[in-house]
């Protein structure tokens, strides 16, 4: 378990009850960009790098743990749990859209294809 605390205006440490969730979330973004939290596995980034995804430099997240020494340069990687590590990633929101329309252009021809096949009984 984490503890998260954040220094009141006295200068004293307030604890965070354990009841709030430590969520990860990213912080300082530009809203021209999508960003998104990838684990750094097999050759995820990678992957995500030839889709035309970046990798944020350190101080995007709010884990305060995320500025130690990382291995990928400048990436600020992370804890997310049972041992993986994760990175932070942004695209151009344009391309986000566009991506996101090419997924739901999928799905909308596959219910299509539902919608006409019950009609037909099948």
């Amino acid at each position: 378990m984490t503890k998260e605390s954040v220094k009141v205006q006295s200068g004293r440490v307030r604890r965070t009850p354990i009841t709030a969730r430590n969520r990860l979330a990213v912080k300082n973004t530009d809203p021209n960009y999508h960003y998104r939290i990838v684990n750094v596995k097999d050759d995820r980034v990678e992957q995500f790098q030839e889709q035309g995804y970046e990798i944020v430099s350190k101080g995007a997240t709010n884990d305060k743990y995320v500025d130690t020494a990382s291995p990928i340069g400048s990436a600020g990687e992370f804890s997310v749990g049972g041992g993986m590590k994760a990175v932070v990633m942004r695209i151009p929101k344009e391309y986000f859209v566009q991506d996101q329309a090419a997924k739901q252009a999928s799905i909308d021809e596959l219910e299509a294809t539902m919608r006409s096949d019950a009609t037909k009984g099948k």
